[in-house]
């Protein structure tokens, strides 16, 4: 399990939070925490929620509370007039710099880019808003923007802050910052799923397409697929998947129908939450091998997104708390 932080490179001083703040179900009692401790639990999960629909990376949202904790820890608490506001701001400054590097990184990565899966709790597929914008299908979205303007939808469209606070973040007037939330809220609704599907008819439908794919049922697949739908794999050139986008019903269906389980004790594959929306988990002797999210609309598949790089997988083991 990641820590949050380790403020020596000896490892010989640890960060207060470290432990309290993976396990905010269980945290200590309130004296034995210092005031900048307590503050920065407090908002953790928002924190991480903010970094994570920047990056689509847990590991580098982690990262970024890492580096946001090492500001926080030597400000002076008096001049802070609003925590959440601050460690909002920080935290969107290191994401900031964080999601250029990776812009490099993605240019040499090995077939499709897929945000990382979460498990996610029930809370998160009842908060409509937030679902959608920690699904796949809108997190691929936000990776058309650039680094600045994802910076500004996120904390305008999805967390309500002001423009002057979002100003302060990106480092742009306010004036600047109402013109590019309106770029981007513009761009994202021109690419965001139009045909609105309630939480209940998104079940069926993966409950449809879990057992056509379970039995290789080919006209199974067939009804529940889009005749457009778009496959998209992410092995990382770590194991195999599709290095190209499979487009259409007529290829994607037999790829689905061809690749089912081998019926065997050591294959499982079971719905869960995924980034606050259902989707297949398929497990391997007992290890998560493939999570396949799912995008829906007006009743069918129109986008399937299945990672399966490994390093892409360890947060499907517990789940993982968001917040807005």
């Amino acid at each position: 399990m990641r820590h949050v932080v380790d403020v020596s490179e000896t490892g010989e001083s640890r960060c207060p939070v470290e432990d309290s703040v993976e396990k905010e179900q269980e945290p200590p009692m309130s004296d034995e925490r210092d005031p900048a401790t307590e503050a920065f639990v407090a908002h953790r999960n928002l924190l991480f929620t903010v970094a994570y629909e920047m990056l689509g990376s847990a590991a580098d949202a982690e990262d970024v509370l890492q580096e946001t904790w090492l500001r926080w820890s030597g400000v002076d608490l008096g001049t802070v007039e609003n925590p959440r506001a601050y460690l909002v701001r920080v935290t969107t400054r290191q994401a900031l710099g964080r999601l250029r590097t990776l812009g490099s990184r993605k240019e040499s990565y090995v077939g499709p880019w897929l945000p990382e899966p979460l498990l996610t709790t029930p809370d998160v597929a009842d908060d409509v808003e937030l679902a959608d914008s920690v699904s796949m299908a809108m997190l691929l979205v936000l990776e058309t923007l650039t680094p600045t303007e994802r910076a500004v939808f996120v904390l305008r469209e999805v967390f309500d802050v002001a423009y002057g606070e979002i100003a302060e973040a990106v480092g742009k007037t306010p004036a600047a910052v109402h013109q590019i939330a309106h770029r981007a809220r513009a761009h994202v609704a021109a690419r965001r799923p139009r045909g609105a599907t309630s939480p209940g008819e998104t079940r069926d439908v993966l409950d449809a397409f879990h057992r056509a794919v379970r039995t290789g049922d080919l006209q199974g697949l067939l009804d529940v697929l889009s005749p457009d739908v778009v496959f998209l794999g992410d092995g990382g050139g770590v194991v195999q998947a599709v290095l190209e986008p499979v487009v259409g019903a007529a290829r994607v269906a037999p790829l689905l129908a061809a690749s089912r389980p081998v019926r065997d004790d050591a294959v499982s594959m079971r719905t869960a939450q995924v980034n606050g929306h259902p989707a297949l988990i398929l497990r391997f002797g007992g290890e998560v091998d493939t999570v396949v999210a799912l995008r829906v609309e007006d009743g069918l598949i129109t986008g399937l997104y299945a990672v399966r790089n490994p390093e892409k997988l360890s947060r499907m083991e517990e789940e993982t708390a968001l917040r807005r």
